[in-house]
């Protein structure tokens, strides 16, 4: 696994994680506590999933793409 790529998929994912928290906690206090930490946990998960996916990998075997010359 890319520790570089960690670097921004954590702050995502605590982004994530506190803003969902802040949301339901205030906005939609009618959801079941428990509905609310599936909820929290199932969207840090999957920004996290997108995040680490999604984010350039830097590495030696990148070739780059600088386009025709």
């Amino acid at each position: 696994m890319e520790k570089k790529r960690f670097k921004f998929v954590i702050p995502v994912m605590v982004i994530v994680a506190i803003g969902s928290v802040y949301m339901l906690r205030n906005y939609y206090a009618e959801v079941p506590d428990l509905d609310q930490l599936l909820i929290t946990i199932s969207a840090t998960l999957v920004s996290g999933v997108l995040a680490y996916f999604l984010f350039p990998q830097q590495g030696e075997d990148k070739i780059d793409d600088r386009g025709p010359y």
